[in-house]
């Protein structure tokens, strides 16, 4: 293999480790009692999120007569008491603070910050008692707490969150001065009751997100910490490299599927990129890659990551909750985005590869014929398959034939395979972590490093098993993983020691103990940041519900956009960007899911656009998560060229580039929701994940210019418009066909009686604006119908009222608590102007969009037959 980068700097000075602490688990490593201490609270923390997800507390409260069980607003009270606690004794304050000890005053914070969240745990009776009328302890306490909360975000997190936080804060007590502008003042708030809604209540700090963090987040990331110290990441990424090193470009691709598989426990797209990319990024620039390029696929790589289920960033638990969609639905909603997302930029590293000339490394043994080839990728795909079989349906089965006995049986199958699985490796050396900055020479082969750890992937089974077949809950599903990964961090080297015949089993027991130690205690650290961000997004979420900010930013940008559709969502993507800025997965997505998905779905309604809330969340995700790559700030390019040695701008820029794809994902599944496979059949799913990923692939190589061959610009503008018709056929088809029919409002309660069971009715209404009455606004609404009944029978079940007057349809203001109460509160009802039902749209009978896919690949064919004459390498 040549080495192409001689000149390069060298990441050999670069204090790896040290990266990886300060990310992931405070900069601070004290000695003596101090870093004891640290590291025996950071183990009690997780034992104590072990503890409450468990049966025990109920168990020893029935032996013991004492309660110790902890409900739902006591365990974040305590979660977030432990994340404070830590972020002062782990992250010290300034550069200039010691890091080998902790001061005085770093004790001090630490304790007072805890007692500020265990207060509400101590007086809970007493604070129940006199809800919204604190008292003096309470607004000192609730003090302390918000600035203990401020000073551990700046710790763990840096200034950025602590500046939109505070900005949040400062909205809600000088929101209602003149010299605020009058389209964003409001009534404003006492200090007393601004004090009670963000600490001492559930609508601020200890809210949804910090429950979720409290919940499943710490189990999922414990879960990840755990899987990494048994050694499953220097596995997937050895793995990675075997299976894909000898490609074009093969350090780069390995890098790809490496950060991939770190993202199925990550939470962090910076933490991918420093634990991953040390060993990936000197790889690619030995292969020719300049270090801007090296660190941006591996930028890219990463922040993808944040994107794929099953944690997405530990985000997932946060969408399911805000969006109202069960855990199970959200992973089907994501997962299609997100593996056309890496196969686009595995493509887009082959292309890299194949203009700059590049080769594969070395293979142990080359395999000459198409026909060997092709048998192997059919070999792996039985193997995937008989894998995922086993899954489904072998469980499946037991569940059947031993319906008392399911769990048992489960346990008994895991230790069957583990044990099958652990007497295999054994047979086999261990994998080691490699020095990336030594030579490699020949790559291993992909079957002597695949069994050495085989059985990682069990606990991984049993995670998915619980949660998409015995549909248990997240919290549930993570809380068995983890004590399946728990017995596999004890057991796996005194087993291999046994079978092996080994002297030293005293020694493996004690390094299986110290393995599960430092999985406990990195699981904490790593959750300090993530507890600490859910708390701080807390506030920004509960000044939105007491300020209503959502409205006014949906103001502007209805105002901004002039209700063009599309300007309105460029805007919200740009914003979300800018919000998402500096800030980790969880609080970045609270953050601009709070106020960006609101303005999507309001505006959108006043244009016509309706979506799924789950559409909306992950189109506000997707440009939060790219802020981590997007310059100036983009903490995860920082990151990778400390390690690359390369231009931490240059490396944004093109991570960003390479990142376009996955920007370009948010619009398409917008306005084409199969996308996320909402509402399809399973052999419509698969007919879409390939269309989708061929017309991805067109859109990656019309960005890169290169197809066969370097693109000229007519032949990137055809890539472009294939492409686009790939994704999203219906645009054209729209114009060729009225996609509704279109009935007068006075016709709604004919044409919902003629809707089908469960049908949906699509009518737009519109009257004044509450605020302006002078103002008609336009709303298109989406109305559920339900069973088969008469028209105002069907619509009255839905909560709209409505009366012919003059030629005119009118609607009466609905009730509160039926479904389009908050929607419709915008609208005066008792004015001049009655509201009224303007249209009703019917979807009209059209020929299938799928026909125009027939022009698009003709020109796809018009393409390859120009590039065909120009290439001068082989397209693989």
């Amino acid at each position: 293999m040549s080495s192409t980068d001689s000149n390069q700097p060298n990441n050999a000075d670069v204090d790896v480790d040290a990266m990886v602490a300060k990310v992931e688990s405070g900069a601070r490593n004290a000695a003596g009692f101090a870093g004891r201490f640290i590291l025996g609270l950071a183990f009690i923390w997780s034992a104590f999120q072990l503890y409450i997800a468990s049966d025990l507390p109920f168990v020893l409260t029935q032996l013991t007569g004492v309660t110790l069980v902890f409900n739902n607003q006591e365990a974040r009270q305590v979660h977030l008491a432990f994340a404070i606690a830590l972020s002062m004794l782990a992250f010290p304050l300034f550069k200039s603070s010691p890091d080998n000890r902790v001061p005085a005053y770093d004790w001090v914070l630490a304790a007072v910050a805890a007692m500020a969240c265990l207060y509400l745990l101590v007086f809970k009776e007493s604070i129940a008692n006199r809800a919204g009328l604190p008292t003096t302890a309470d607004l000192i306490f609730s003090t302390i707490g918000m600035v203990g909360l401020g000073i551990a975000v700046f710790r763990a997190l840096g200034l950025p969150l602590v500046i939109v936080a505070s900005v949040f804060v400062f909205y809600v007590f000088f929101g209602h001065y003149s010299f605020m502008p009058d389209v964003i003042q409001w009534k404003g708030a006492s200090y007393g009751k601004a004090l009670w809604h963000y600490w001492m209540q559930t609508e601020g700090v200890f809210g949804v997100a910090l429950g979720v963090s409290a919940s499943m987040i710490f189990l999922f990331v414990l879960f990840g910490a755990l899987l990494e110290k048994a050694g499953a990441g220097n596995y997937f990424i050895k793995l990675s490299f075997a299976l894909l090193g000898h490609l074009r470009g093969g350090p780069a691709k390995a890098a790809v599927v490496a950060s991939a598989l770190s993202g199925l426990y990550s939470g962090s797209s910076i933490a991918n990129v420093v634990t991953t990319g040390t060993f990936t990024i000197p790889l690619m620039k030995r292969t020719g890659f300049k270090p801007e390029k090296a660190g941006a696929v591996e930028v890219a790589s990463s922040t993808n990551g944040q994107l794929t289920p099953p944690v997405m960033g530990a985000a997932a638990f946060l969408i399911s909750e805000f969006t109202g969609v069960s855990y199970p639905d959200l992973i089907k909603h994501a997962f299609l985005p997100a593996v056309i997302s890496y196969i686009a930029l595995v493509y887009i590293v082959h292309l890299e590869a194949l203009k700059l000339g590049l080769k594969g490394m070395q293979k142990p043994s080359v395999t000459a014929t198409l026909a060997a080839r092709l048998s192997n990728v059919l070999l792996g795909f039985i193997a995937i398959s008989v894998l995922a079989a086993f899954v489904y349906y072998g469980l499946g089965w037991v569940k059947t034939v031993f319906p008392n006995m399911t769990f048992l049986s489960a346990v008994l199958i895991f230790l069957a395979l583990y044990l099958g699985l652990v007497n295999l490796a054994a047979r086999h050396p261990d994998l080691e972590v490699d020095d990336p900055n030594s030579p490699v020479t020949v790559l291993p082969k992909a079957w002597d490093v695949a069994v050495t750890g085989l059985y990682y992937l069990l606990p991984i089974i049993v995670l998915i098993w619980c949660i998409l077949i015995e549909r248990l809950s997240p919290t549930t599903s993570a809380y068995w993983a983890t004590l399946a990964m728990i017995f596999i961090v004890f057991t796996q080297k005194p087993l291999k020691s046994l079978m092996r015949a080994s002297s030293d089993m005293r020694e493996s027991w004690r390094a299986g103990g110290k393995d599960f130690v430092d999985g406990m205690i990195a699981g904490a650290r790593s959750m300090i940041p993530i507890g600490v961000a859910t708390g701080a997004a807390g506030i920004i979420v509960g000044t939105v519900s007491l300020t209503g900010a959502h409205q006014v930013i949906g103001e502007l940008v209805e105002f901004l956009s002039g209700g063009n559709i599309m300007i309105m969502l460029l805007l919200v993507a740009v914003m979300s960007l800018i919000l998402g800025m500096g800030l980790p997965t969880t609080a970045n997505y609270i953050v601009v899911s709070s106020l960006m998905a609101p303005v999507v779905v309001t505006v959108g309604a006043q244009s016509g656009l309706i979506v799924p809330l789950i559409a909306v969340h992950l189109f506000v995700f997707y440009f939060g998560i790219l802020a981590d790559d997007t310059p100036p700030v983009g903490l995860a390019a920082f990151a990778a060229a400390a390690i690359s040695g390369g231009d931490p701008i240059k490396t944004g820029v093109q991570g960003f580039a390479y990142d376009i794809r996955t920007a370009l994902l948010p619009f398409l599944f917008i306005f084409n929701t199969e996308l996320l496979l909402i509402d399809v059949t399973w052999y419509k799913a698969i007919f879409i994940f390939i269309v989708a990923t061929i017309a991805m692939m067109l859109f990656a190589s019309a960005t890169q210019g290169y197809f066969l061959a370097r693109t000229r610009l007519w032949e990137t503008l055809a890539l472009l418009l294939v492409a686009f018709t790939l994704f999203r056929p219906g645009f054209w088809l729209d114009y060729i066909e009225p996609p509704y029919d279109v009935y007068k409002g006075t016709e709604v309660a004919e044409t919902a009686g003629q809707a089908p069971q469960d049908g949906l009715l699509r009518m737009v209404i519109s009257g004044p604006d509450f605020d302006d009455p002078d103002k008609i606004k336009e709303l298109t609404l989406l109305v559920e119908l339900g069973a088969v009944a008469d028209g105002n029978a069907r619509l009255e079940k839905a909560g709209l009222v409505t009366q012919e007057s003059g030629g005119d349809m009118l609607l009466e203001e609905p009730f509160p608590g039926t479904p389009y109460f908050g929607q419709l509160q915008d609208y005066d009802f008792y004015g001049d102007e009655s509201v009224k039902v303007t249209r009703v749209e019917v979807a009209a009978d059209r020929m299938p969009k799928e026909v125009l896919y027939i022009p698009a690949l003709i020109l796809l064919l018009v393409v390859i037959a120009s590039q065909r004459r120009r290439q001068t390498v082989p397209a693989f």
